[in-house]
């Protein structure tokens, strides 16, 4: 069974995603930036804060789809200068300090929007699926 999970923004069915997409077990978070419940950029020139914004839209899709942080096996992080790494660093270790999932981080010449810095993706397995 499949359960698309939507952000509401307007350009997901333009482009043809979802927020989140839960399959058993498995839920697929995609790319999530530092947008607010408005869609505006939240935190604009400020890395930490566009990190720690994304880490909370993947929880909420997260817990839309029946998941939880813990059940986090693997993050992908976009920044458009590595070298402020750890403002994000430190920003996913809030989140993940205890959990830690396999993760990368990898530099992009730019993300959709010029005021984005940051993007981050999630991937969760439920050991003990919970019903859609």
């Amino acid at each position: 069974m499949r359960q698309n999970i939507s952000s509401g923004r307007p350009w997901e069915p333009v482009v043809g995603y979802s927020r989140a997409v839960r399959v058993g077990s498995y839920v697929h978070v995609s790319g999530t930036t530092a947008t607010g419940a408005d869609g505006r950029v939240i935190g604009q020139g400020d890395m930490r804060a566009q990190a720690l914004q994304a880490l909370r839209n993947i929880e909420s899709a997260l817990q839309q789809a029946g998941a939880r942080l813990d059940d986090v096996v693997r993050t992908r992080i976009y920044v458009t200068d590595i070298s402020r790494w750890e403002e994000v660093g430190r920003a996913h270790g809030e989140f993940f300090g205890t959990i830690r999932p396999a993760t990368s981080m990898v530099e992009v010449a730019k993300l959709i929007d010029p005021d984005m810095l940051v993007e981050i993706e999630a991937d969760a397995y439920l050991a003990l699926p919970h019903p859609i």
